[in-house]
C-alpha cells in the first residue's frame, strides 16, 4: 500500500491531507492524525473491518476496544445514553480538551468497537487539524499511535517507524501538543471515577465536578489494558476506548 504523509502545518498540505485522510478512512484503510496529547491511529468507528485493522496494526485484541473521537460537543448524545448532569458540565468545561468520559453507549449503535460491555469512551481533541477532520468524517475510533508496550508517538515520522504502511495516510502537524494522554473518567456507575490521571488532574476536575475531589481510586494508575499516562511510556490520545478497561490509551 502506498503511504502518503502531508505537512499539516502548511495551509495547501493541510487541505490536500485532510481529503486524503477522508478518501482513506471512507475505504476503510487507517490514518495517523495528530491531537492535542498524544498522536492516533484513527479508522471510522463504524467499519469493523476498520477497527479490527488498527486493533492489528498495535498488537491489540478485541478485549482492548479503542476510544471514539468526535468533531463537535452534540455527538455525545448521539453516541451515549443515560448521561449524567456532572458529565455535561464536565464536558462544557473540558472539551474539546484532554478528558476521556467512558458512558454508557447507545444500544441501537451499528458499530463493533471489540469487548466493550456497553460503553464507549469519547473524546473531543482540542487540534485543529483533528477537529477539521472529524468534522467531516463522524466519529472516529482512534487509539494512541504506539504499538503495544511502546511509547505513544508524538510526532508523525514516530508514527510512521511503528506503523510504515500498515497506515494509509499521516497528517503531520508537528510534535503533538502535550505528550501527556488525556485523563479518563467513567460515568458508567452511581459515583463518577477517575480511571486514569492524565493530563487534567484531580483538583481541575473536582472544581467542576466536586464529588472528584476524593472518588476512592487507585490516584495515577491506569485501566487494566491500558497504557501509562506519562508521556515517555504509551499514553494514547484517544483516550481508552471502553469501560473499565478501555482499549488503548487514549490519547
Amino acid at each position: 500500500m502506498r503511504v502518503s504523509v502531508y505537512d499539516c502545518q502548511d495551509p495547501e498540505g493541510r487541505s490536500a491531507g485532510l481529503d486524503e485522510a477522508v478518501n482513506a478512512l471512507g475505504r476503510g484503510a487507517l490514518a495517523v492524525i495528530p491531537t492535542d496529547t498524544v498522536y492516533g491511529i484513527a479508522a471510522d468507528a463504524f467499519d469493523p473491518r476498520a477497527v479490527a485493522a488498527l486493533l492489528a496494526a498495535k498488537g491489540r485484541g478485541r478485549q482492548q476496544p479503542p476510544p471514539v473521537l468526535v468533531g463537535n460537543v452534540g455527538t455525545l448524545d448521539g453516541l451515549a445514553t443515560e448521561v449524567p448532569d456532572v458529565v455535561r458540565d464536565l464536558v462544557a468545561a473540558f472539551w474539546p480538551g484532554p478528558l476521556t468520559i467512558i458512558c454508557l453507549a447507545q444500544p441501537s449503535l451499528a458499530w463493533d468497537l471489540g469487548d466493550t460491555d456497553g460503553t464507549v469512551a469519547l473524546r473531543m481533541p482540542a487540534d485543529e487539524t483533528a477537529l477539521a477532520l472529524l468534522r467531516r468524517t463522524g466519529p472516529l475510533a482512534v487509539s494512541s499511535a504506539n504499538l503495544t508496550g511502546q511509547p505513544s508517538a508524538t510526532t508523525a515520522a514516530q508514527a510512521l517507524g511503528y506503523f510504515g504502511d500498515d497506515v494509509a495516510v499521516y497528517l503531520d502537524a508537528g510534535r503533538a501538543g502535550g505528550g501527556v494522554a488525556s485523563t479518563i473518567v467513567d460515568a458508567t456507575a452511581e459515583r463518577l471515577t477517575i480511571l486514569r490521571q492524565g493530563a487534567l488532574s484531580r483538583e481541575e476536575l473536582a472544581a467542576v465536578a466536586p464529588e472528584l475531589a476524593d472518588d476512592g481510586d487507585a490516584a495515577g494508575s491506569d485501566p487494566p489494558g491500558e497504557e501509562p499516562a506519562s508521556d515517555g511510556s504509551t499514553a494514547t490520545d484517544g483516550s481508552t476506548a471502553t469501560g473499565p478497561g478501555e482499549g488503548d490509551a487514549p490519547q
